[in-house]
């Protein structure tokens, strides 16, 4: 068992996290390559190593946290590892350490463990010398990333030896422990209860202090909250960002968004779902939706289209609200899941009850959660309980309209439905089976 007891300071919690996370990933080959596999390394037994000595250029010694060897076919791959736990954030002079320490010993890559999250394995939470990178690879991984790797391969992937899944269960119990400093999102940062108060308010500006601490944490959540839903489902669980945006981009542009509404927004990919599950805080009413939209079916009269969306939706919670697009307008119409179960024309189009519906918006409003960090009554729980359950009672049970197969005519060509009749002679008597033979035999 892997103990939390007896961590008393920073440096402890990092020490076994740091042996405990390498020490698994040695013994657990699935889980390893779930890890690494991003990371530009080959396929093979990952040997780890904590707290070896190297020399720099200067033949000093320098002792980083670990490192992983992986050797593959015909080739290896090297890779420092620097680990931060709890609150302690990477800074950009120690890791750029870590990147001449590996060029000058000919590692491969560098990669940096913490609890800030981004969005992929190969986008840092700090920036470095581009300079660096040029013969060695910058990676990170959060605990939170770590974690739900763990989550999904011990729960939905499997691992085949009993030995080596009681090392990986005991592990998803060591990192999730609150004592660990492993455990995840920590919150929304330290100004987060001003800014929630300003943006009420509407005072919030742009130079107002935390502005983009808060905005960055959002950023983070958004991973947090895909990721905590990848491992209850056990598939990757992404959110829907335009491609083109650089991180600092990205940043950007979110914080131009919630200057201007008071609203952090952002939608979650899941696959095979019939749509992205969307989230909107809205700091200004403190209130958090979660939705889903729904293409309508494209056929049958505009009732049949809203009938077809109500008949899954008949047992679902009744406060929910279901809105309708309509084709080639921007009117729509709204109503509670209840009062559009009793009345399911008040949904038609009102000024063309005849005009075709385009999609449906299934959404639940509940008062967003206002306490920093991530107990009860906190934003970062309350969003994650509302964005899961929604997606838990609501998006899971929908399905997509498929258009029925082609069906065969009734109507059977004239010719093929004729009953076949035999040839006759001339004579219209029965013909002979065996004609004479030509010669007269």
């Amino acid at each position: 068992m892997l103990p939390t007891v007896g961590l008393r300071n920073q440096q402890e919690k990092e020490q076994r996290a740091t042996s405990s996370l390498l020490a698994v990933m040695h013994a657990v080959p699935e889980f390893a390559r779930a890890l690494t596999k991003d990371l530009k390394a080959p396929k093979g037994k990952a040997e780890t190593f904590t707290e070896i000595q190297l020399r720099d250029r200067d033949n000093k010694r320098c002792i980083p946290d670990g490192a992983i060897v992986i050797k593959g076919r015909g080739t290896q791959w090297r890779c420092l590892v620097e680990v931060k736990t709890g609150s302690a954030s990477l800074e950009a002079d120690q890791v750029s350490r870590y990147l001449d320490w590996a060029r000058d010993n000919a590692f491969d890559a560098v990669l940096t463990i913490s609890n800030e999250i981004t969005s992929a394995p190969d986008i840092s939470p700090v920036s470095v010398d581009k300079r660096k990178l040029r013969k060695v690879s910058l990676f990170h991984l959060s605990w939170w990333r770590i974690l739900t790797e763990a989550i999904v391969q011990h729960r939905h992937r499997g691992v085949d030896d009993p030995d080596q899944a009681w090392l990986l269960g005991e592990l998803i119990a060591y990192l999730d422990h609150d004592k660990s400093g492993a455990s995840g999102f920590q919150g929304m940062g330290e100004h987060w209860v001003s800014i929630r108060k300003a943006a009420s308010n509407e005072t919030l500006r742009k130079g107002d202090p935390g502005v983009s601490e808060v905005v960055e944490r959002w950023v983070q959540f958004v991973d947090y909250l895909a990721l905590g839903l990848g491992q209850d489902l056990g598939r990757d669980v992404v959110p829907v960002r335009p491609r083109k945006l650089s991180p600092d981009a990205l940043l950007e542009a979110k914080k131009k968004d919630f200057l201007a509404e008071g609203r952090l927004e952002t939608a979650l990919r899941v696959p095979d779902a019939v749509g992205d599950l969307r989230v909107v805080a809205d700091l200004r009413t403190r209130k958090v939706t979660t939705s889903v939209e729904v293409p309508a079916p494209r056929e049958g009269r505009p009732l049949t289209r809203i009938n077809w969306v109500l008949r899954q939706l008949k047992n679902k919670p009744g406060d929910l609200r279901l809105d309708v697009k309509f084709a080639n307008t921007k009117e729509t119409t709204s109503l509670l899941l209840s009062e559009a179960l009793e009345s399911p024309d008040r949904l038609l189009s009102p000024t063309d009850k005849k005009r075709e519906p385009r999609a449906f918006v299934i959404s639940s409003t509940g008062p967003m959660g206002t306490k920093n960090g991530k107990d009860a009554g906190s934003f970062v729980r309350e969003t994650r309980r509302q964005g899961i359950d929604f997606y838990g009672e609501v998006v899971q049970d929908l399905r997509e309209w498929q258009a029925p197969a082609p069906k065969l005519t009734k109507e059977l060509d004239e010719e093929d439905d004729a009953p076949k009749k035999e040839p006759q002679s001339p004579s219209n008597g029965p013909r002979d089976p065996w004609p004479s033979s030509p010669t007269g035999v």
